[in-house]
């Protein structure tokens, strides 16, 4: 039986904005281009209450919500958070498949830290989540990713659901039909047209009757019906790097607490670097100041990092570049990247045609 979590994080785009600019928290935020031709990417949940939803164009969102506050869209920063969010799934499991920026899968039955709870997995991430990025994720945990995806809408936002082996059924029986995979606005009309309204209902129908009406998804409705989901979590990224962060008690500009903290830091990396036989030769520091500016630094060496030693010791070299006199920093950080092999493995996509030749 697997273990699946679901991490979705709350209102992301939204959120990273009200977390980079305080003048934004508590108000009807939406991200995108204000005026005719402009379209709503996402929406605070200030903003939802109203009923302005991501896709909606800009012109019917701010006649539902007249306060509304546009805010240019910055996916370079919305990109760094993801990849920092999914650094943190891989710190559990290398079973992680992203599903947007944003949200992704994660299969915990075999685990990195071989805890056999998933709930307490969850947790443990939405913490760290939180702690790191000062933003917060809901989850969903369950047998299979129809349930758990299912799950982690349901206690929005900052919430954790399970639904245990034992309480499937009842779960499935009681969803409506339109939280089921597939089943979009036309395809919930056609069931209410044939008395199917819950997942109880749709259990009532044969497959084959499913399938006469709604050709091969038939098959799916069937099994979701009666909580069944044999889809696997699959890996889509493929690990480039590797590092370590963490988020200061309290905002500083002394070198050596900023050195200290990268000591722990660089003991974590050099630790999952081993376990995994990761090699690389570019060691970047990271830096995010109190007002939540993030720079990075980096030197590639001619060789793969040889040692701990050697690690820190450019890390620190890469410290000594940075100006501490200004604002205080709140997160220090230090990743490992450029892996041969995988850069390597990427690059070389080769096609062959149908005349034996590689292109």
């Amino acid at each position: 039986m697997r273990k699946i979590i679901h991490i979705d994080m709350d209102a992301f785009y939204a959120s990273i904005e009200q977390r980079d600019n305080p003048a934004l928290r508590g108000l009807p935020v939406a991200v995108g281009h204000e005026g005719e031709r402009g379209v709503v990417a996402a929406a605070s949940y200030e903003a939802r209450r109203y009923g302005v939803r991501s896709a909606m164009p800009s012109v019917r969102a701010a006649r539902l919500c007249p306060g509304l506050v546009f805010v240019p869209a910055r996916f370079d920063t919305y990109r760094e958070v993801s990849s920092s969010i999914m650094d943190i799934f891989f710190e559990y499991t290398e079973l992680v498949e992203p599903l947007a920026l944003d949200e992704a899968f994660l299969d915990v039955t075999v685990n990195h830290y071989d805890n056999p709870s998933a709930t307490a997995i969850a947790k443990e991430i939405r913490e760290k989540i939180h702690r790191r990025t000062h933003l917060t994720a809901s989850a969903g945990v369950s047998v299979n990713k129809f349930l758990a995806k299912i799950a982690s809408d349901y206690r929005k936002p900052d919430g954790l659901f399970v639904v245990k082996p034992s309480a499937v059924e009842k779960f499935v029986e009681g969803l409506p039909v339109e939280k089921f995979y597939g089943v979009g606005r036309v395809t919930a009309e056609k069931m209410h047209r044939m008395g199917i309204r819950t997942g109880y209902d749709l259990k009532q129908f044969s497959r084959e009757q499913l399938v006469r009406v709604f050709g091969k998804a038939g098959h799916a409705y069937y099994l979701y019906s009666r909580g069944v989901d044999d889809r696997p979590v699959n890996p889509e990224r493929i690990r480039k790097s590797l590092g370590a962060e963490n988020t200061f008690e309290k905002d500083t500009s002394d070198p050596r607490e900023i050195r200290a903290e990268l000591e722990a830091m660089g003991k974590k990396v050099w630790s999952r670097k081993s376990e995994k036989d990761f090699t690389g030769r570019t060691v970047t520091l990271k830096l995010k100041f109190s007002d939540f500016r993030i720079i990075t630094r980096s030197r590639t060496l001619p060789s793969p990092v040889a040692s701990q030693a050697e690690m820190m010791s450019t890390a620190y070299s890469l410290l000594e570049q940075v100006d501490l006199t200004g604002l205080p920093v709140r997160l220090a950080g230090i990743t490992i990247s450029n892996n041969d092999l995988a850069e390597f493995q990427e690059a070389v996509q080769l096609k062959f045609d149908f005349t034996g030749n590689f292109q």
